[in-house]
């Protein structure tokens, strides 16, 4: 129903927006104010725009109304007075965008446009080959918040637990944003040693260090004009964390061992597994810095509190792995489908993607068993199997207990029979890069050439 109520006390608004949203062939009813608004939506609409700033009832006010009496209607707010707690406001409370005035007529039917995509089931998206799927209310308010971030230029910070998706909503947001053309340069605090991030972030004048033969750009000034992601922010030393702040409040870079600061034009969103507020009290992150980081909030739902979503998550992943495989699988049985709702899914999508990857791997038939799951590895890295048999041994008064180191072995070993030796496919079913998994081979003392 493409059925479009617009709200504004400036009749001149009213026509421009009813002219606009008549030519792309939508049917628009028209109110002054938020009262003669209500008095129409039981007439059904598809969406609602909605100024913010009219005499009596609001548009904020009107949009808390709009949402208890029908919640799944998206209503489009716009003013001339906006920011950005405003916006952030306006999305919390339901709000599927926020536009500020003066705006482009095109501007808004492609707003609109989106609105009726997510409205009928196209809910979600996709960057560099991987789909965030975003069907239960809690992931919807989410996406729309990232649009409402992505059309500004404020600092964000994505919090959720590990495997929830942060870095695919951080590169949603850029792709959707004014310098989505520009670089997005990705850094991963916890990976890269904290002797070498300095220099990572911002480069080095030849001769800083030992080793530094010539001037190297750092990622902040290869992502000049653009996006720098700097992943899992809370694991950077307290020392780090002073020189950030500065780059941001200065918006300049001064490399390694360098005397003038380089000026950047940057967009900085972090994100963390953390609780950062905890972090600050505990002493491990900065105050200011937090502050300066947090401007635009973005939590991402555990996997559990999507639980409308588990199934259709899962069958997504089954179709993917099936055609990746060449698998002829066509469903999932009752008891299977059961056990993957009933799962607590601690590592997130991620263990949920690894999960399905291997059991589509294992299925032979046309149905996707239970028995396939129940081999596949929990998050404590032991299979099913793996529980059981340590559940017995345990019962046994200690006799023949099996090592963590023999279950991981184990589990390792199997794998790599099942892709016929690819470390790569093997990796990425266990969940861990092929350094790891090589280190672990040569542990083990099955290197093999090559």
């Amino acid at each position: 129903m493409k059925r479009v109520l617009v709200v504004d006390d400036e009749a001149g608004m009213r026509v421009a927006i009813n002219e606009a949203l008549c030519r792309k062939g939508y049917e628009v009813e028209l109110a002054a104010d938020g009262s003669e608004a209500l008095s129409k939506l039981p007439a059904g609409f598809g969406m609602v725009i909605s100024d913010v700033n009219m005499p009596g009832l609001c548009g904020m006010e009107l949009l808390r109304e709009v949402k208890k009496v029908s919640p799944h209607v998206p209503v489009l707010l716009i003013t001339a007075y906006g920011t950005v707690q405003k916006a952030v406001e306006a999305v919390k409370e339901g709000a599927v965008d926020f536009v500020l005035k003066p705006f482009s007529l095109e501007s808004l039917e492609e707003t609109v446009e989106k609105a009726f995509r997510m409205r009928e089931g196209i809910s979600g998206f996709e960057t560099r080959g991987k789909k965030m799927l975003a069907r239960a209310p809690v992931m919807q308010k989410v996406i729309s918040m990232a649009l409402v971030a992505a059309a500004s230029d404020a600092t964000v910070l994505v919090s959720g637990e590990s495997g929830t998706g942060k870095e695919l909503l951080a590169r949603f947001i850029h792709e959707n944003s004014p310098r989505r053309k520009m670089p997005f340069v990705a850094v991963n605090c916890a990976s890269i040693p904290e002797g070498l991030l300095e220099s990572e972030l911002f480069g080095h004048e030849k001769g800083a260090f030992t080793g530094a033969h010539a001037m190297r750009q750092g990622r902040f000034e290869l992502a000049d004009k653009g996006t720098i992601l700097l992943d899992e922010i809370s694991e950077m030393d307290m020392k780090l964390q002073a020189k950030l702040l500065r780059v941001i409040q200065e918006k300049e870079v001064e490399r390694v061992g360098g005397s003038s600061p380089v000026p950047l034009d940057i967009r900085i969103i972090a994100t963390t597994n953390r609780d950062m507020k905890k972090e600050v009290r505990e002493g491990r992150f900065r105050e200011d810095l937090f502050y300066r980081l947090n401007i635009f909030p973005l939590t991402l739902p555990p996997l559990r509190e999507r639980g409308e979503e588990i199934g259709f998550l899962a069958e997504h992943f089954i179709r993917k792995f099936s055609a990746k495989y060449g698998r002829r699988l066509e469903g999932v049985s009752p008891e299977a489908m059961e056990h993957i709702r009933r799962c607590e899914w601690r590592g997130n999508i991620r263990e949920m993607e690894n999960t399905l990857e291997r059991a589509v791997l294992l299925a032979q038939g046309m149905t996707l068993e239970l028995e396939h799951l129940l081999v596949s590895p929990g998050p404590s890295g032991r299979t099913d199997e793996d529980e059981r048999l340590a559940d017995r041994n345990m019962n046994d008064d200690g006799a023949n207990l099996m090592t963590l180191w023999e279950m991981e072995k184990g589990l390792i070993t199997r794998t790599l029979d099942e892709v016929e030796g690819n470390r790569t496919q093997a990796a990425r079913i266990l969940g861990i890069s092929v350094r790891t998994l090589r280190n672990k081979l040569k542990e083990y003392g099955q290197l093999l050439p090559g």
